[in-house]
């Protein structure tokens, strides 16, 4: 095995290279090298333009790697310890979609953390598994659903030893972890893979003083959003595998149906940037990163309109908002000073520090000073309550996918729907955890929680009013 410099950066260096010989372009992309293109965007998109390359010879190819690329690849296997690592131009959906297929085939049941993202739903309909859906605990400390116990997942395998893969969330949304490790070899003593969502992970491979990544604590695949914590592009993202149970060349297999046959070099080019940068981060770099969060911890916890959570992940800074104050208001005030956070919930607000210190404290202060004054002489607003929202611990779908595409539906107010098989998801976004999962029966708790997240300005991912039930 060669020795890696991860300083290196193989494909962007190659794309580097080859712009800088000014190649005539008698090929796609139809911008030809960025020279056909508006005066006013070009300014903004001179530079990525020029390695906007397509496959040509000594660039590689994506879905066939064999030079610069698969170069690229065994860094990124290297540095993450995985047997291979594939990127991702389609985000961690392509990667959820292509573990998912890889793993199972109609009509094979699947173990599913119930609060996954929605790319896992859509992974479990296109692949027409049978998913046996374990449901996560309210975690009071926190306020939200976080993960499945121990004890559910015990009894979900005792059950359906059969099941073809374990499907886990890792860590929440709000870098909020679990152990992850004992569902892992549970589910490997009854030959059954771990498949991990681990969007919010990539920088779990740093180690201390961050949490150990699934990767590392046994699981047999896992992805990762690069462009979530480290600096790769929107979309660009890790698809790792280390296991003796699914095949690499299934997940390549799917992987090149589901990706588009043109992918973005810059995005491509950025997972090799995004790779070097995490593996020659230093110690102390660290450290400044950790003193930064600490500084940032201590501006928002001087308020008296809410208070900051513990985190697993200290990049995840969650502010829980007062009873009794909108928290859209408290985060539409933020906005108004031009500091915009992740993710609003009905009673939390996310703040995610970067992988470098923090640079704009003092606009920072000053924000969470006028936020103060502003909200001097708010309105009180009725508290949500979801904590009864997953009332089964063990949960099966009532129709199949195969026999819910081929029925008809129709759609009608969300409070008319109770008591009937959702024929479509509903998902409030961000984060994109479906409230109702397409073929579950459609409840009172559902209905009024979902109510309550629209009175408070919550959006929720739909093109028409209603539900559509079976």
């Amino acid at each position: 095995m060669k020795k890696v410099d991860h300083k290196r950066m193989p494909l962007f260096q190659i794309l580097k290279q080859f712009s800088a010989e000014q190649p005539l372009s008698f090929h796609v992309p139809g911008h030809k090298n960025g020279t056909l293109f508006p005066d006013e965007p070009y300014k903004y998109f001179e530079q990525i333009l020029k390695i906007d390359m397509t496959e040509l010879p000594g660039l590689d190819d994506l879905h066939a790697p064999s030079e610069a690329i698969a170069e690229a690849e065994y860094y990124a296997s290297d540095f993450f310890q995985s047997d291979h690592t594939f990127f991702l131009v389609g985000g961690s959906t392509a990667g959820n979609l292509a573990m998912i297929l890889a793993s199972c085939s109609p009509g094979d049941k699947v173990i599913v953390q119930r609060n996954s993202h929605k790319s896992i739903m859509n992974g479990l309909e296109l692949s027409g598994a049978k998913p046996v859906f374990i449901a996560p605990e309210y975690d009071e400390t926190v306020g939200r659903y976080t993960n499945p116990s121990i004890a559910v997942l015990d009894e979900a395998l005792r059950q359906h030893s059969d099941a073809k893969a374990l499907l886990l969330t890792y860590p929440d949304y709000f870098g909020k972890i679990y152990p992850i490790k004992e569902m892992i070899e549970k589910a490997h003593a009854y030959h059954i893979p771990v498949l991990v969502d681990e969007a919010h992970g990539v920088h779990f491979s740093l180690g201390s003083p961050f949490p150990e990544s699934a990767l590392d604590l046994g699981a047999d695949v896992v992805v990762q959003s690069a462009h979530k914590m480290a600096p790769a592009m929107t979309m660009a993202s890790f698809l790792h595998i280390k296991s003796k149970f699914i095949r690499k060349e299934r997940i390549a297999h799917f992987l090149q149906m589901i990706q588009s046959s043109s992918p973005s070099y810059p995005l491509i080019a950025s997972l090799d940037i995004a790779r070097s940068f995490l593996a020659i981060l230093t110690t102390e770099e660290i450290k400044a990163i950790m003193e930064s969060v600490s500084n940032v911890r201590k501006i928002l916890q001087a308020t008296t309109y809410g208070k900051l959570l513990p985190a697993d992940d200290p990049l995840k800074i969650t502010f829980h908002v007062k009873h009794g104050l909108s928290v859209k208001e408290v985060a539409k005030l933020f906005e108004a000073e031009n500091i915009y956070p992740e993710l609003v919930t009905h009673n939390q607000i996310l703040f995610i520090h970067g992988l470098a210190p923090f640079k704009q404290e003092e606009a920072l202060k000053k924000t969470v000073k006028s936020v103060e004054e502003r909200l001097k002489n708010h309105t009180n607003h009725a508290t949500i309550e979801i904590a009864e929202l997953f009332s089964q611990p063990i949960q099966e779908l009532a129709l199949s996918y195969q026999v819910m595409n081929a029925q008809s539906y129709t759609r009608v107010p969300f409070i008319e729907g109770i008591g009937h098989i959702a024929a479509e998801a509903v998902i409030p976004y961000p984060p994109g955890i479906p409230f109702i999962v397409k073929g579950e029966i459609i409840t009172a708790a559902h209905i009024e929680a979902i109510e309550q997240l629209r009175q408070q300005g919550i959006r929720i991912q739909q093109r028409e009013e209603g539900i559509r039930i079976y």
